[in-house]
């Protein structure tokens, strides 16, 4: 009787083992702290020593390979200010996606996720500090909205990948779309975007070049009826002026070891005929690689707004840092 109960477990265990093997799903931790004291300076005279939080994140990320070259993957990721402990809201706002795809059919991808014409153009040029903080690139147009988004990442052709998304409006709000292009070739990167929401839109186009212990970027945008800092119900005369824009950003970067010295500089032209709407900001800074995740670093930034103060007003910074990615 004892080896007759025991026959269903071995049978159970039999099949088990009999059973094709599927891939665990792998999941990985990550995240960066980046926090800067910086004596900041205002357009009306003001200044403040300031604990300035840079884009602090934590996220997961995971994937499991469904076999036959398809994978399954999802990636959350929460912001939150590294100096006071606060946490960004939406809780899961930096991204929230789940995706599903091959190196050779592409990748779908559902959720909440930045823009790829940004990363295909501002992103991939700011070499400094990685477009965060006080120093990210306060002149570049973001139209694309993150949440609700639909996308498909192409396979890589000859060097070439292409993003395309589109939001959904769930009836509320009208849909957004963006598309970017990226291609690499040996030293030379280049990229394009474009992204539109109802009346705005913008498109833009990025090269970068790495010679050596030198490596220059820079991108141009064209775009159209974006209002910035503007608050229209306040102005609504002024933002019924704002039109096209032209806008245009040179980086580059010099490396002697572990130190890397940086400049950057972009220039916003005129906004339709808004009188007074031009801007410049100019940042120089040096870093300091303790290692592949740890760097201390300094910089001095500076934005230059007209009377027009569609960018924030003027605005100057000099900070000293600190950044560690895990």
């Amino acid at each position: 009787m004892k080896s007759q109960s025991f026959a269903p477990l071995a049978i159970v265990l039999a099949a088990a083992a009999a059973a094709p093997a599927f891939a665990q799903s792998s999941v990985t931790i990550y995240g960066r702290l980046n926090e800067s004291v910086e004596n900041q300076k205002f357009g009306n005279g003001s200044s403040v020593w300031i604990l300035q939080n840079n884009s602090s994140r934590i996220g997961f990320k995971g994937t499991e390979d469904l076999g036959g070259g398809l994978k399954a993957g999802f990636q959350i990721e929460h912001g939150f200010a590294a100096d006071t402990g606060v946490a960004n809201s939406p809780f899961w706002g930096r991204q929230s996606e789940v995706n599903l795809g091959s190196s050779t059919l592409g990748t779908v991808r559902l959720g909440r996720f930045t823009s790829d014409a940004y990363y295909a153009t501002a992103d991939y040029v700011s070499m400094h500090n990685h477009d965060t903080g006080t120093s990210s690139d306060a002149l570049y147009a973001y139209v694309s909205s993150n949440a609700n988004k639909v996308a498909y990442h192409s396979p890589t052709f000859s060097g070439a990948t292409f993003d395309i998304a589109r939001t959904l409006g769930e009836g509320v709000v009208k849909p957004t779309y963006d598309a970017a292009v990226n291609w690499d070739g040996g030293p030379l990167h280049l990229g394009a975007g474009y992204a539109k929401d109802d009346n705005k839109h913008q498109f833009a186009v990025r090269a970068l070049y790495e010679m050596g212990a030198f490596t220059f970027g820079g991108y141009i945008q064209r775009d159209k009826n974006n209002t910035f800092a503007l608050d229209c119900v306040a102005s609504p005369a002024a933002c019924a002026q704002v039109g096209n824009r032209t806008n245009i950003r040179l980086s580059g970067m010099y490396t002697m070891g572990q130190t890397e010295l940086h400049l950057n500089f972009g220039k916003a032209g005129k906004n339709g005929s808004l009188a007074d709407s031009e801007a410049k900001q100019f940042t120089a800074g040096v870093n300091y690689n303790l290692s592949k995740r740890t760097k201390v670093y300094g910089f001095y930034t500076k934005l230059d707004d007209n009377a027009a103060n569609l960018y924030g007003g003027d605005f100057r910074s000099v900070a000293m840092g600190i950044r560690h990615n895990f």
